[in-house]
């Protein structure tokens, strides 16, 4: 290579910020290109010099910025944040931008008045990896910069990036952390957030999970109860629902005897989760309590025995047991305690909470009641994954229990609200969820089957997707596979307000595999839980046709018509659900043979 091709190209380390912007709506290309151009020139190209940040490359919809600092890049991904917020509010919903940040330190190469290398691929591909509103570093620019700026980062894990040798460790660079709990008159004056990034903790309803005591006199225990603490505050951060203090903050506590309403003072949130373990011989002993911190009332309190075998492995099952019990009792009670209040605030969660309020009521009027408060909560944040994942499955439960004057069109609109939802954040299980049960309904089985299982791996101990996954099993004709999957739901879960729409997962298996006694019991279970909601009652009255008690099935097919208008109203049902004939008609002989028709 000659002098001047050398003197061309340098090699360096460098911190590269890669940023790409798009409309939240689609709209006339045009108007599109003119709108985020725009952008590029009014706010992202005053803002760089800032930090010392240097543009290498723009194009319509992608800026790449280079900086010496890699903390001076981080604060600058920040502020990018704060001004595509600032810049939303100006802008209708149509005009709105998304912006999403890829931050990686590595060698580069310098070359021609361009740069490129792996620090820049690993960026690039940060970005493309990144959620709408999200900003996504590298395992390199975490460990530069996690004590040196007051942003809180998650651990989102080794992560498989296009045409990158290694997996890439990848951390979400969350908002600035405050020095204090933000007092009322610190919102005046403060710099909106994007309602795709995980939100403040408004209204306290954070948890907080201290580290769990070793009462075994065993020291080597303490890694046991450790790892439990750990991984619980883990999965509940994989829920998405509700903020979860990091691990670094609650272990402050650890040895200490504790106030709870003073840590829930000091850490800002409303629930605190406390546990110990104890260990004897090849037992040990889990107790776990739920408490309303500035109350001290328990919500929830229990107690797992397990025998010692492989470590690890139990500790997985106890964790997921805990975070499962959890989740239902902790939405429960924040949900009926919005309700109780007398006043109704204007505020998009607590329209959201009243809406599930009367989502779980479940009943037409409560139905309609919800969707109303699903929709008042959007129309204040559009951008509220939650409200919208909500709102998909009330629009669904009104196709397929009969409640919408136009079926189809309430089945499309569910899948519409379900695939925003995901787009708002792909890493909200029941966004992922919704959409497995629209497409589950709407005769989408594969896509069905693929986003139960991404719910499940985005949070392990999420029942409801377990249990509609069980459901899949059996609509494809797998049965025995129905029965565990199912079952698994439902041991994490067993009190669960939702359980009646879960047990016939496990009755419809029984009753494909003709053990009609189990079916018949286990969907007589689920009808006495909710009287309104006809599947458990479909397998009494079909499993009693098989078995030929006839004269006993009179009652539960007279419930039935109530509910079901007709056998051609069932067996359309079937045919969405069933992918194999066979199933369908084993069902629709148990029924006639019940004297439904």
């Amino acid at each position: 290579m000659s002098e001047d091709a050398r003197a061309r190209v340098r090699r360096r380390l460098a911190a590269i910020l890669v940023a790409g912007y798009s409309r939240l709506s689609p709209g006339e290309e045009r108007d599109n290109f003119a709108g985020l151009r725009g952008f590029l020139t009014d706010v992202i190209d005053p803002l760089i010099p800032e930090f010392e940040g240097n543009i290498f490359k723009h194009t319509a919809d992608l800026v790449l910025i280079e900086f010496d600092s890699v903390v001076e890049a981080t604060r600058c991904a920040a502020a990018l944040r704060n001004a595509v917020t600032r810049h939303n509010q100006t802008l209708s919903n149509e005009q709105r931008l998304a912006m999403r940040i890829g931050v990686n330190l590595g060698d580069i190469i310098a070359e021609g008045g361009d740069i490129f290398g792996d620090g820049v691929n690993i960026a690039a591909r940060l970005e493309a990896l990144a959620e709408p509103g999200s900003i996504f570093v590298s395992e390199m620019v975490y460990h530069h910069v996690a004590d040196k700026v007051d942003f809180d980062f998650e651990d989102l894990g080794p992560q498989t990036l296009k045409n990158i040798r290694r997996p890439i460790r990848v951390y979400r660079m969350g908002a600035e952390i405050k020095d204090r709990p933000a007092q009322p008159e610190d919102f005046n004056d403060a710099e909106p957030t994007l309602a795709a990034t995980p939100p403040a903790f408004d209204d306290r309803r954070a948890i907080a999970v201290l580290p769990f005591a070793n009462f075994s006199g065993d020291p080597e225990q303490e890694f046991f109860a450790d790892g439990i603490t750990e991984d619980i505050i883990t999965m509940l951060a994989g829920w998405r629902a509700f903020p979860v203090i990091a691990r670094n903050s609650t272990f402050n506590y650890k040895g200490q005897t504790v106030d709870v309403k003073k840590v829930g003072e000091e850490l800002g949130v409303r629930y605190v989760l406390e546990g110990s373990v104890r260990k004897s011989g090849r037992r040990v002993r889990v107790t776990v309590q739920l408490i309303r911190a500035d109350t001290n009332h328990h919500i929830m309190a229990e107690r797992y025995d397990r025998g010692l075998t492989d470590l690890f492995e139990l500790q997985d099952e106890i964790v997921t047991t805990i975070a499962g019990a959890i989740e239902p009792e902790l939405l429960k009670f924040e949900r009926e305690r919005i309700v109780e209040r007398a006043e109704l605030n204007e505020d998009a969660y607590h329209f959201y909470q009243r809406g599930m309020w009367h989502h779980y009521r479940y009943t037409k009027q409560d139905n309609g009641e919800s969707q109303t408060f699903f929709r008042r909560a959007i129309e204040i944040d559009p951008q509220y994954p939650q409200a919208m994942t909500a709102l998909s499955i009330a629009v669904l439960n009104t196709a397929f229990l009969g409640w919408a004057e136009d079926a189809e069109a309430a089945y499309a609109e569910a899948h519409n609200l379900a695939e925003r939802a995901v787009a708002l954040d792909g890493r909200y299980p029941i966004a992922r969820y919704a959409l497995g049960a629209v497409c589950m309904w709407t005769s989408r089985s594969d896509r069905a089957m693929t986003e139960f299982q991404e719910a499940i791996k985005l949070n392990p101990s999420y029942a409801a997707s377990h249990a509609t996954l069980g459901q899949m099993y059996l609509y494809s004709g797998r049965p025995e596979e129905a029965l565990a999957q199912a079952e698994n739901g439902i041991r994490l879960s067993p009190t669960d307000t939702r359980l009646f729409t879960w047990l016939p997962a496990l009755a419809g298996a029984h009753y494909q595999l003709r053990n009609y006694e189990e079916a018949v019991e286990i969907g007589r279970r689920a009808w006495a839980l909710n009287r309104n909601w006809p599947a458990g009652l479909r397998y009494v009255v079909a499993g009693l046709g098989q078995l030929g008690r006839v004269g006993e099935a009179k009652i539960a097919v007279a419930e039935l018509r109530k509910l079901d208008s007709s056998l051609s109203f069932i067996e359309g049902i079937l045919t969405r659900l069933y992918r194999y004939r066979e199933g369908v008609d084993h069902f629709l002989d148990g029924l006639r043979k019940a004297g439904f028709e």
